[in-house]
This record gives C-alpha cells, sequence and structure tokens, in this order.
C-alpha cells in the first residue's frame, strides 16, 4: 500500500480499511490538473529559493513525464495507491530521487485536494458554457426558420392562442441564456486559489501565493485558510446550475416527446437519435427524450447528496469532503452529455408544420381574439367573453372552428359582428398584431431574434486557463 504519511503509526492500516479510505478509483480523473498544480507550486517554491532551481526544473521534468506517459499507456494509475495524489509523488520520487521529495514542502493534501477540484470544476464549468453556447445557436436557427409558422400555444396542456415556433423556441432560448449566465457568475466566484492554505492556518514559509494563483488562471488567492480547505460551495452552485440545465432540457423533452406522438405528430426525430422496438415493428421511440427527461433526477440526485454531506462539517477539512468527488463527477458527466446528445437532436429534427398550424386552427386559440373584436366594436369585455363562450360551444356541437361559422350564426350570438371579423380571427393576424416586446408578432419575433444574435456575438465563452498548460 503506497502513502504519503506512517511515520506515527505501528501498525499497517487494515486492507478494508484502506480500500475503504482510498480514492484512487475516481480522483485519477484529476491527474491533469493534480500535475499543473504541482508544476505551479514547484515554480513557485524554486523561485522564492525554498528548493533550488534544479530540482524545481527536475520536479517539473518529471511530472510532465508522468503524465505524457499515463496518457500514452506507458504508465497505469495504479490502485496500489491511495489517491492520485500519492500516485504522483511516489512515481516523481522513484524517477528523480530525493528532488520528489521535496515537492510537498509548503503543502498539505487539504489544499492540495481542494485545488485539485476547483481546476477540475472550473474546467467542467468551460465546457459546458461551450456546449450550452452551440445548443443556443441550434435553437437561434430554429427560430429564424419558423416567423411564420404557426402552431398552438398551451396552458395547462389545453390549446390557449396561437403562436409561431420561433416564439416557442425563444422561451427555450431565454432559459438556456440564463443557464450560461449562471455559470459565468459561478466561474466569478470559484476563481480564487487555494493552494497556500496549508492543512488549514498556512505555513511558515514563504510562499507567494499570487505567483501560483496568477500561474493557474485564478484571479486572486482564497482570503481565508480554514475556509480555502473546506469550501465546497462552488460546486454545489455548479451541481445546482446543472440540476437546472437538466430541468430546462427535461421541460423541452417533455414536449418533444408529446408532439412526436402519432396524436400530435408535431415533430419527426431523426433516425439517428431514435430506437426501435425488439417485438414491434412499427415502433420509432424518442429514446434519447426520454433518457434526458430521465437523467435529470440523477443530476438532482447528486446535489442533494453533497448538499447532506456539507450540512453538518465543522471547520475545516474532514474525510466526509471525498464524498464530493464520485457525485459530482457522475453529475458532470450526465448533464454534458445531455446537453450534447439533445442538441444533435434538436438539429437533425423535423418539424412538420402543416399540421401544427392546422393543430391552432382546430384548438379555438384564436378566441381571445374573437372577444378583443367584439370589445373594439364596443361590448364589454365580460359580456364578450360571454359571446365567444357561446361561440365555442356551437362549433363543438358542429364540430367546426369559429373562422368556419356563417356570418348569420355568428350575428345570432352578437349582433355586433361583421365581416371584417374572419380577417381579425385568421391566425395570421392573430398572431402578426402581438407586436409588443417578447411576443410573436413577426416585427417583434424579429427583433428578439436580433438580441439573441447579439448575445451569443458578444457574451463569448468561457474558456479553461490551464487547458494549454503542459505546453508552457
Amino acid at each position: 500500500m503506497a502513502q504519503l504519511w506512517g511515520g506515527r503509526f505501528t501498525k499497517p492500516t487494515d486492507q478494508k480499511v484502506y480500500d475503504f479510505n482510498a480514492s484512487i478509483g475516481f480522483d485519477k480523473r484529476m491527474l491533469f490538473q493534480d500535475v499543473c498544480g504541482s508544476i505551479a507550486h514547484a515554480r513557485m517554491l524554486g523561485k522564492q529559493g525554498i528548493i533550488s532551481d534544479s530540482d524545481a526544473a527536475s520536479i517539473e521534468e518529471g511530472l510532465k513525464g508522468i503524465y505524457s506517459d499515463v496518457l500514452s499507456g506507458k504508465l497505469e494509475i495504479s490502485h496500489e495507491y491511495e489517491d492520485v495524489h500519492s500516485f504522483c509523488e511516489s512515481v516523481l520520487t522513484e524517477r528523480i530521487g530525493d528532488a520528489g521529495k521535496r515537492l510537498h514542502t509548503g503543502r498539505s493534501r487539504n489544499d492540495q485536494v481542494a485545488l485539485d477540484m476547483r481546476l477540475y470544476t472550473r474546467g467542467a464549468v468551460c465546457t459546458c458554457d461551450g456546449l450550452l453556447n452551440e445548443l443556443l445557436k441550434t435553437i437561434l436557427d430554429v427560430m429564424k426558420s419558423n416567423i411564420d409558422t404557426f402552431m398552438p400555444g398551451f396552458t395547462h396542456l389545453q390549446k390557449a392562442q396561437p403562436v409561431t415556433l420561433a416564439h416557442h423556441m425563444g422561451a427555450y432560448f431565454e432559459m438556456i441564456r440564463r443557464d450560461r449566465l449562471r455559470l459565468r457568475s459561478i466561474y466569478e466566484r470559484m476563481n480564487e486559489c487555494p493552494l497556500g492554505s496549508g492543512a488549514l492556518a498556512g505555513t511558515t514559509y514563504p510562499l507567494d501565493r499570487d505567483y501560483v494563483a496568477q500561474t493557474l488562471g485564478f484571479d486572486r488567492p482564497t482570503a481565508n485558510s480554514m475556509d480555502s480547505v473546506s469550501d465546497r460551495d462552488y460546486l454545489i452552485e455548479f451541481l445546482d446550475a446543472l440540476s437546472i440545465i437538466m430541468m430546462h432540457l427535461s421541460r423541452s423533452c417533455e414536449e418533444i416527446i408529446t408532439w412526436n406522438t402519432n396524436e400530435y405528430r408535431f415533430v419527426e426525430i431523426d433516425d439517428t437519435y431514435s430506437t426501435g422496438s425488439s417485438i414491434m415493428p412499427q415502433k420509432k421511440n424518442p429514446d434519447i427524450a426520454e433518457l434526458v427527461r430521465g437523467k435529470t433526477g440523477r443530476v438532482y440526485g447528486s446535489l442533494m447528496g453533497l448538499l447532506t454531506v456539507m450540512k453538518g462539517l465543522p471547520l475545516a477539512y474532514n474525510k466526509d469532503m471525498q464524498e464530493d468527488k464520485e457525485g459530482a463527477f457522475d453529475a458532470m458527466d450526465t448533464a454534458l452529455s445531455c446537453i450534447d446528445l439533445y442538441n444533435g437532436m434538436l438539429k437533425s429534427m423535423t418539424f412538420n408544420k402543416d399540421i401544427m398550424e392546422r393543430s391552432a386552427l382546430g384548438g379555438f386559440t384564436n378566441a381571445t381574439d374573437a372577444a378583443d373584436y367584439l370589445v373594439v366594436k364596443g361590448v364589454p369585455f365580460r359580456d364578450a367573453h360571454s359571446y365567444v363562450g357561446k361561440m365555442v360551444l356551437f362549433c363543438i356541437e358542429k364540430k367546426i372552428s369559429i373562422d368556419e361559422m356563417s356570418l348569420d350564426d355568428l350575428k345570432t350570438i352578437c349582433p355586433v359582428i361583421g365581416e371584417d371579423f374572419y380577417e381579425t380571427v385568421s391566425l395570421k393576424t392573430c398572431v402578426d398584431k402581438r407586436l409588443t416586446k417578447g411576443a410573436p408578432g413577426p416585427d417583434a419575433m424579429k427583433l428578439e431574434i436580433e438580441s439573441s444574435e447579439k448575445f451569443i456575438s458578444d457574451y463569448g465563452v468561457l474558456n479553461d486557463p490551464i487547458e494549454s498548460f503542459l505546453e508552457k
């Protein structure tokens, strides 16, 4: 059992205890972050004269060699090591001798773990932002192509008023836009470097924490060493943001699943994003949409798991906090893959525009406009509401739509109705005259699309500051 401690102990750790305590099985994915953090620390130690320049250079070269060998498959991260940190330091010492033992000077595993997890999460935040940016582009393309695609808008899953597909998808653009704003806010708060905090109370070595922070792309060092090693707020915030993203995707997937049914037929999911049945040859199932909907609960679970771990922990570091990783890694993997797959599904999806328009015509979605027509003619709104309700009852009985009623039948219900009524309640008029900001009318939608394009072009995408660190 390879471990970085043991001088105080007279008996070896029980194998079951060792296995229970070890995290190498899941924290090995932070190898890149551990190597980058250790190199930055070694450079600082050399700059400050705490270790020699030659030792600092040997450490950096050795760590880069370890990472390269793991990447190429020449070196395996063995489970004989307790964690990725002990793996790196042990192999480094085997390769370069005593210089490797000097790497941990002025550093604790507590601030090392805090740094690695923060670096890993920051990278995942950047990856997520890039995926959401691509998704916004896809949604915007759908909006641009469907300014005149009429469809029913719903409340309570009942047809309510006519809208356009562009307007409907614009709602999801706004959701994902807010998701990106949340990620930017999280990034700005979390971009502080905990390295140099020691176990909990700093160190007596003359460390240059500002240098390390700058080297690793942080805005500044953390302000309090006890908070630094025990803070997981940034991770909780990111899991919360991922949960909201998954909720947004799940809402859209629920609609896509409904729209894909034989009863609706609003959409046709591409074969590349569908599956079939093992027994029913006619089936084409929306499995990707269903899995995204289902995996949402999994991401929620990771958030609640970490909140539960952290809720009773006294300062500073406690081993409970090792439980921050497995659930978080799973949530990141799940959410990022769901965003990517959802984007591909949406990009390849076909919208059945004619069916959408017929559905809007058949659901009395123009009833509100009919009432507004009567109000303009001088009828009090409550009376107008009642008259249109009678029109709807008449149409249900006759199995027709409001615009199919004869003028005589309309006048029987309300004498003020004239020939201009038919133009007023047409889908095109119902939509076109809704021109207030944020409404589905074509002029309003063009402004919304321009604003959405500007957001994508001006906002930029978050980039991981250490993405090419080892190439420097």
